[in-house]
């Protein structure tokens, strides 16, 4: 979930999103992730909060 008014992303844009986990992983924060596409990388952050 994108934040309001945002609607797209540019290569070089930092931004913050919510993401809800289709199923349970561990995790915590400070965590490095990779957001995958067909094999190809399309983004790349560290989980900051832990939502309930």
């Amino acid at each position: 979930e994108l934040s309001s008014g945002v609607e797209m992303v540019m290569p070089g844009d930092n931004i913050k999103v919510q993401v809800k986990l289709i199923n349970p992983i561990a995790m915590e924060e400070g965590l490095r992730f990779a957001i995958r596409e067909g094999g190809r990388t399309v983004g790349a952050g560290v989980v900051a909060k832990i939502l309930d």
